[in-house]
């Protein structure tokens, strides 16, 4: 039996560089991604140039059909193995002032980040509480903890998401499953790279953007054994931006 991670959203950005770092502790991967084929597979290139496992998983995280569909198949293709660890990335950014945004604006974020964690671990769970052991990593965000003008949706979606996280931790805790989040502040992606970088770098006491590997890292270390007796955790990882 083999024990896979999935990240969802790994095809650039945070989701790649968790991929990665996972794959490096030892963790079969599979990477998913919704349109960019190519650079997904250049993720799993990398990853088994290095002597890794990877796979590839096309599915739309908000679209619950698609997940049943997707996870179906690959348990079919892999009848003795389970997904032992979840890393919930995917997410989108569609910021506007809330007197200006548009319900779809609204509607697609929270649909992407919050619904598509729901949908998602909940096909996964019950492997995770049955084999009585799994990893559910949550990528939330400073805007969730704090909120940022502009971004009432993705606040109101990592927010909720760092709630979920907590309550679903003391569901499934019994059965050695633990559900942590990760709140980055600003890393250097390019979901922050229209930002005025150089004015936002002076908010943050360390006086940079923080590296999407250093996020991996902190990924990587709830995944591990060494993180067993960390649960509903929300840790922030942002500079010293907001504490």
């Amino acid at each position: 039996m083999k024990k896979y991670a999935l990240v969802t959203g790994a095809s650039r950005g945070l989701g790649r560089a968790v991929a990665l770092q996972l794959a490096s502790q030892g963790y079969p991967v599979i990477i998913n991604y919704q349109s960019r084929t190519e650079a997904a597979q250049s993720v799993a290139d990398e990853i088994t140039a290095a002597g890794g496992e990877a796979e590839l998983i096309k599915c739309d995280v908000s679209d619950p059909k698609a997940i049943e569909a997707a996870v179906e198949d690959w348990e079919n293709r892999h009848p003795d193995d389970y997904v032992d660890v979840l890393v919930n990335n995917a997410g989108i950014r569609q910021d506007a002032l809330m007197i200006f945004m548009q319900n779809e604006q609204w509607h697609n974020v929270l649909d992407v980040t919050l619904n598509g964690f729901f949908y998602l671990t909940r096909r996964l769970l019950k492997n995770m509480m049955t084999k009585r052991h799994g990893r559910v990593i949550n990528m939330a965000s400073l805007s969730g903890i704090k909120g940022l003008p502009g971004q009432v949706n993705y606040s109101a979606a990592k927010a909720a998401l760092i709630g979920a996280t907590k309550a679903l931790a003391q569901e499934v805790a019994p059965r050695r499953v633990t559900v942590n989040a990760v709140a980055p502040g600003f890393i250097e992606t390019d979901m922050t790279s229209e930002l005025p970088v150089n004015e936002l770098k002076k908010m943050v006491p360390v006086g940079r953007f923080g590296k999407p590997e250093e996020v991996a890292a902190l990924v990587g270390f709830l995944a591990s054994d060494s993180a067993a007796y960390i649960t509903g955790e929300v840790i922030s990882i942002n500079g010293g931006l907001y504490t």
